[in-house]
């Protein structure tokens, strides 16, 4: 029932590009250039600035804009209401998730999620808790699932599931580690960790400073932008890595990978949801009580 066109115009503005908003929408050029048009004429101002290839928003389009995702939001929360009405579950459910809980945790979840509601149109956007919490930001996802401990004012978060980091080398690394170490011991091991951005690299920057110890201090040999990426480069290289328990239980059991116990410093966390302060309810809180329901197998 939505305005089609305002799903056209959100997709020019974010990309700013007809044809980058033609792909994600999967509709002709020609017809987006018609839809924006349409809305220029209707509000007798012109919403984009031209200038070669390039376009920018004009202050008519800012304002648009700016009130656009709060019209689309209403017209699926609408959506939603009026089949509930009949004990349906329909419409979309944009989710994100930073790569630990993308990899590890949603992909048994979501599969049982689609299989009892099968109308509703499920996608999801993996990316550092940062991104996630900007996509939440610009109503690009309508529910996020972070890792991080660090927390914006204007975003509602809640509890999810448990989670700690782990360091861990390789069976067959010829780095010789006791079973044991303390913090000041990691000042001269080499080390991969996850990126700027990530709630992983949050979480050990904070056990470090209520350590004394500045990350910069540390023997990082690259920063890199996934579990998987640092758990292969522990394979080829002789250093130790910091990642969540969740993503190597498989390797711990296999014997590939060992854990090496930091003792002074716990690195516990939570997996949260977040949302849009005022964006409770609709599809996002019927998938976080099945998540809530079905996290505790996990």
């Amino acid at each position: 029932m939505s305005d089609f066109r305002l799903k056209v115009f959100q997709s020019v503005a974010k990309n700013l590009s007809f044809t980058k908003a033609s792909q994600e929408l999967f509709v002709s050029q020609p017809a987006i250039t018609k839809h924006i048009q349409e809305l220029e004429s209707t509000y007798q101002a012109r919403l984009f600035d031209r200038q070669g290839s390039k376009i920018s928003l004009t202050e008519a389009g800012k304002l648009l804009l700016e009130h656009c995702g709060r019209i689309l939001e209403d017209y699926k929360r609408l959506e939603y209401e009026m089949h509930l009405l009949h004990n349906e579950y329909t419409g979309e459910l944009r989710l994100g998730a930073s790569t630990t809980i993308a990899q590890y945790v949603l992909p048994p979840l979501l599969a049982s999620f689609i299989k009892k509601f099968p109308q509703v149109n499920l996608s999801l956007m993996n990316g550092n808790s940062r991104e996630i919490e900007a996509a939440l930001q610009e109503h690009r996802i309508d529910l996020g699932l972070v890792e991080g401990v660090f927390r914006l004012p204007n975003l509602k978060y809640s509890h999810f599931l448990d989670d700690e980091l782990v360091a861990v080398v390789h069976t067959k690394s010829k780095l010789s580690l006791p079973e044991e170490i303390t913090s000041k011991d990691m000042l001269s091991i080499p080390l991969v960790l996850r990126e700027r951005g990530s709630g992983t690299l949050d979480l050990i920057e904070r056990g470090l400073s209520q350590c004394g110890i500045k990350l910069s201090s540390l023997q990082v040999l690259m920063y890199l932008g996934s579990t998987e990426s640092i758990k292969l480069f522990l394979e080829n290289a002789n250093c130790m890595g910091i990642i969540s328990i969740r993503s190597i239980s498989r390797e711990l059991a296999s014997g590939i990978f060992r854990v090496v116990e930091v003792n002074d410093m716990p690195m516990l966390r939570d997996f949260s949801f977040v949302q849009q302060q005022g964006q409770e309810g609709g599809l996002a809180q019927v998938f976080m009580q099945f998540a809530m329901h079905n996290g505790s197998k996990l």
